[in-house]
């Protein structure tokens, strides 16, 4: 019983208390909202996401005590995990007619994203490798970057190949791309690396985006010509932003949105939980989500960049990439200016893949704050 005080009470000490406090204030301003977009809907279980929630900070406690080292010693047996685990959806995934895609592994009513879980140990994974050559200053080479490379290429295909999910696959590439830039990969790889996206684009337009995924890319530049009646892919975006311009300055007041409250608004409490925001409560709500995010992803970075070594550092800014990232897009979605691609907004929307990822995602950067700086660079 006295270890068991012990270890709560260097918990409260040494943890990132005010990262916890910031998601888990988040997570109760995003249940209060799901709340509200939910109330005249049936099947939508509360108790599912404050489960996330309890379930998400007890990882977060446990993540913080890992040695980061330790685990990221382990990155092979990550990767192969983390593809065991994708593979999953090939045999138990829900299928396209349950939830619009076959992303979603579902036991007793309770969803699982694997696409979303293994977004923290691909953080590790990547900032194991992109450390490590850092150190022995071969980065920037081609061997190195290629290696680098095919690994994220192979769990962003498996994604893509058994669930038609586009929307985290991104979200993959912000990662990599945010450590390999704090990595120190040279500039001249980032412009070759957009020259070669740009020369393979009309491949992957082509031939492998379906008409729908082409329409919703294109439709926020050429509304008119993809979708001129707006009952098609522009029907949500449209919603979105009726909702957020209707709402004003303070919002027509919780609960009584026009939009939220009808019941006709399908992914509202997922996707498009900004748009409850800015309904019910208005630009001071929207601003209010903004300003939280923020300071969980400035908190990120600021741990990172206090880091004892450079395996830490990556893996904060990994978390605070993918929190930069999924909030822009999911944010640009509900304002109607990015293409809707199924991408929730961290802490806030109804999910308890999500919700439990991003804690275990901030769990690792409290560990990183309590690890112990070496001996010479605290006498400094």
């Amino acid at each position: 019983m006295r270890l068991f005080f012990r270890t709560i009470l260097r918990f409260l000490q040494e943890a990132d208390i005010f990262l916890l406090m910031l998601c888990l204030i988040c997570s109760v301003y995003g249940v209060i909202l799901v709340s509200s977009a939910t109330s005249n809907l049936e099947g939508t279980s509360l108790s599912v996401q404050a489960g996330a929630i309890v379930i998400g900070v007890v990882l977060f406690v446990l993540f913080s005590y890992i040695d980061i080292d330790i685990i990221a010693d382990k990155s092979a047996l990550l990767f192969v995990l983390s593809m065991f685990f994708i593979s999953t959806l090939i045999i138990w995934g829900a299928g396209a007619t349950e939830v619009g895609e076959s992303g979603w592994l579902r036991f007793w009513g309770i969803g699982i994203q694997p696409a979303e879980v293994v977004k923290v140990p691909f953080i590790i994974i990547m900032a194991k490798m992109i450390s490590d050559h850092n150190e022995r200053r071969t980065l920037s080479t081609f061997l190195t970057l290629a290696k680098i490379v095919f690994v994220c290429a192979m769990i962003i295909g498996l994604i893509i190949q058994v669930s038609g999910d586009v929307g985290n696959p991104l979200m993959y590439i912000m990662i990599l791309l945010s450590m390999l830039f704090v990595g120190g990969l040279k500039i001249r790889w980032f412009l070759l690396g957009g020259a070669l996206a740009a020369a393979v684009s009309p491949l992957i337009w082509n031939y492998f985006l379906s008409d729908l995924q082409r329409n919703r890319i294109q439709a926020p530049f050429w509304p008119d010509r993809i979708d001129p009646l707006r009952q098609g892919v522009l029907w949500q975006p449209d919603m979105s932003v009726r909702a957020i311009s209707s709402g004003g300055f303070y919002g027509q007041g919780l609960g009584n949105g026009a939009i939220t409250q009808s019941g006709t608004f399908p992914a509202q409490h997922t996707d498009f939980i900004f748009s409850a925001a800015g309904e019910e409560l208005g630009f001071v709500g929207c601003m209010l989500v903004v300003i939280l995010l923020t300071a969980i992803i400035v908190r990120c970075i600021y741990v990172g960049l206090k880091s004892n070594n450079s395996l830490g550092m990556l893996v904060c800014i990994g978390v605070a990439g993918v929190l930069i990232a999924q909030s822009l897009l999911n944010i640009g979605m509900c304002l109607g200016i990015l293409p809707v691609v199924g991408i929730t907004l961290p802490f806030f929307s109804y999910g308890g893949s999500s919700v439990v990822t991003f804690f275990a995602a901030t769990g690792l950067v409290s560990g990183i704050k309590m690890r112990p700086k070496p001996t010479r660079s605290r006498s400094m």
